[in-house]
């Protein structure tokens, strides 16, 4: 038993320091996500990830930028996402212009299939020209003529008509044909501005809507409040590493624009300075002079437009790099916020963990110094295993409760869910729920503690564990038998404590009568014997039997028991071949086996020394009542 609690008290200080390591370890925690998020520079969120398909326009920073901006976004993160947004917004608008200044700078190259389209469109277009001028033509002699004339140019007039409608069909069809082959210059460029007008259209509909603070609490929110942050900061660190990339890319290309047109305004120089030959022209050559100049002059005119559309897709570079490194920057703010509030999401994590570690702390000081107190106590050895058994559950039990609410905080609806909860487990749980109400009649002043001999529907044993639910025995068999343990554990629900009966013969019912039966042969005075033995049983049983009456006086309380008496007695009656001898007497359970072989001893003795050789031996046997 001493090796028992000094191990129990090893385990206690061990678990102690790991807790006390495990504090620490938070505090530091604590302490190094400690103040509040960043919150200078505020931003919205939400998200809502969109790339447009077959367009020939990359749109991928607005529909990043717009999906981000619809995710779940509180007030520090608003500004950040308009901001976000209206330069996702601009960087469109200078994708699709630049889009469109390349299909007007560089129409498509056609294929056969194009031209063969494109030579039928303008022979039908010729022939809507041709059909439209006999029609105001006929329209004109129409209102001129009359009588029977007239009748002939109105036929004239309907059948040009009509034929002019089919020309204008077969127009459009050629247009459209056309446009499918990639021919129709025009037709792009109306798709183009239809295309940004829409996605005008959903930006300007676009709006950071700010959600309402999440104020859930318990360590279990407080994990999922994290998990969806660092989410999101996964999803800002792609957006801005698209950002990154994206203005590198028109960096590099900017730069080997400028290289471009620097080498054109070089030959523009040359092109346009006088030549000798032009400053020496003569009268006889001026005609071939003229022609010269003006073939250069429009080459100039078309370098020189060349030249203007290349500034505007240089200086729409620059913008777009300009507008990319300022959304990372964006991007990189808003990181910054969200990271500021996954620290304060740890902080406050960390705090319900060293709440938890505390109520842990706290329980097992309680435990042991509840300990402590009791093995100081002057009590009975079972009402002490009894009340540390009684203290150590309701301390667990608190702090159980007490962890839980910080694992999943204050329930919402505590009425609804206590009632659904108590129908549930009382329907499912009915056989643990009354082994658990057992557990307290067993722990009550009738009850049964570690040690005591008992007996549970047939079973006798020792006690052995009384837990909560269970208690288990160390069987020993019969009180007939020798009462040695068989070497099982048998468990028991402590649903038997309110549904069956038990006995305990370790409490005010530890004493049983004994019977001691002693055979005199035929012609042997018995009286001798008998008064020796009950002399023998009277000095054995004295103190017991005393001991025995007071018990039950204070077991029956008020009831009158001075007619009970735990004085031993003797019985005397003839049988075949003697004269039996019965002596009762009271003793405790787990004494009866070394008083009844002391009596026997004590018995044999006596016979012994009144027996001579040739006497037989007396016949005894005995039987606990």
């Amino acid at each position: 038993m001493a090796d028992f609690l000094k191990a129990m008290k090893s385990a206690h200080k061990f678990a102690t320091f790991a807790v006390v390591v495990l504090l620490v370890a938070t505090g530091y925690g604590l302490f190094r996500t400690r103040g509040q998020p960043d919150t200078s520079a505020t931003s919205g969120s939400s998200t809502d990830r969109g790339r447009q398909s077959g367009s020939v326009v990359d749109q991928s920073t607005f529909w990043n930028a717009r999906w981000l901006v619809q995710l779940p976004t509180t007030v520090e993160e608003r500004q950040v996402a308009e901001d976000a947004l209206h330069l996702a917004d601009k960087d469109m608008d200078l994708a699709f212009a630049a889009a469109v200044r390349e299909v007007e700078q560089h129409p498509p190259a056609l294929s056969a299939e194009a031209k063969e389209i494109e030579a039928r469109l303008q022979k039908s277009e010729n022939s809507v020209a041709a059909d439209q001028a006999k029609v105001a033509q006929l329209t004109a002699e129409d209102a001129k003529a009359s009588g029977s004339k007239k009748d002939e140019l109105d036929d004239r007039l309907n059948l040009a008509k009509a034929q002019l409608e089919l020309d204008q069909d077969e127009v459009d069809d050629g247009k459209e044909d056309l446009g499918r082959a990639g021919g129709d210059q025009q037709a792009r460029i109306q798709a183009l501005m239809q295309e940004h007008e829409a996605t005008s259209q959903i930006s300007d509909n676009t709006h950071v809507i700010v959600a309402a603070p999440n104020d859930g609490h318990g360590l279990i929110h407080h994990v999922q409040q994290w998990w969806g942050l660092h989410w999101k900061q996964m999803q800002l660190w792609r957006a801005r590493g698209a950002a990154e990339a994206a203005a590198a890319m028109f960096r590099a290309k900017r730069n080997a624009l400028q290289g471009e047109i620097g080498a054109q305004n070089k030959g523009f120089q040359e092109a346009s300075a006088p030549t000798a030959t032009e400053a020496g022209n003569t009268s006889a050559a001026a005609k071939d002079a003229t022609k010269f100049s003006a073939e250069k002059s429009a080459s100039l005119l078309q370098l020189t437009r060349s030249r203007s559309h290349e500034q505007k897709a240089l200086a729409t570079f620059a913008k777009r790099v300009d507008d990319q490194t300022q959304l990372a920057g964006v991007y990189g703010k808003w990181i910054g916020i969200v990271a500021g509030k996954q620290r304060a999401v740890v902080n406050y994590a960390l705090r319900g963990i060293a709440v938890i570690l505390v109520i842990t702390l706290i329980g097992l000081f309680f435990d042991g110094w509840i300990e402590s107190v009791l093995g100081k106590m002057s009590m009975d050895r079972r009402q002490v295993e009894t009340l540390r058994t009684v203290t150590r559950v309701i301390v667990q039990i608190v702090a159980v409760l007490f962890i839980l609410l910080v694992i999943f905080g204050p329930p919402t609806q505590l009425g609804t869910i206590l009632g659904l909860a108590g129908a549930g487990l009382t329907v499912a749980l009915k056989d643990f729920i009354v082994g658990f109400l057992g557990w307290f009649v067993l722990m009550g002043k009738n009850g049964i503690r570690l040690g005591d001999w008992v007996e549970i529907n047939g079973v006798t044993g020792e006690v052995v564990e009384l837990g909560m639910f269970h208690t288990v025995l160390l069987e020993t068999g019969n009180w007939t038998d020798s009462g040695h343990p068989t070497g099982r554990r048998v468990t028991f629900t402590n649903s038997f404590a309110i549904e069956g009966h038990y006995f305990n013969f370790s409490t005010s019912g530890q004493w049983l009568w004994d019977e001691l039966q002693v055979v005199l042969p035929t012609g042997q005075d018995p009286y001798p014997i008998v008064d020796a033995i009950q002399k023998n049983v009277l000095e054995a049983t004295s103190e017991g039997a005393r001991q025995a009456e007071q018990e039950w006086k204070i077991a029956a309380h008020s009831r009158d028991m001075s007619a009970l008496s735990a004085a031993p007695a003797i019985n005397v009656k003839p049988v075949v071949g003697g004269v039996e001898i019965a002596v009762r007497y009271i003793t405790r359970a787990n004494e009866r086996y070394q008083l009844r072989a002391k009596l026997y001893q004590t018995a044999v003795d006596l016979l012994g020394a009144k027996n001579s050789a040739h006497v037989s031996a007396p016949v005894v046997a005995g039987t606990p009542k």
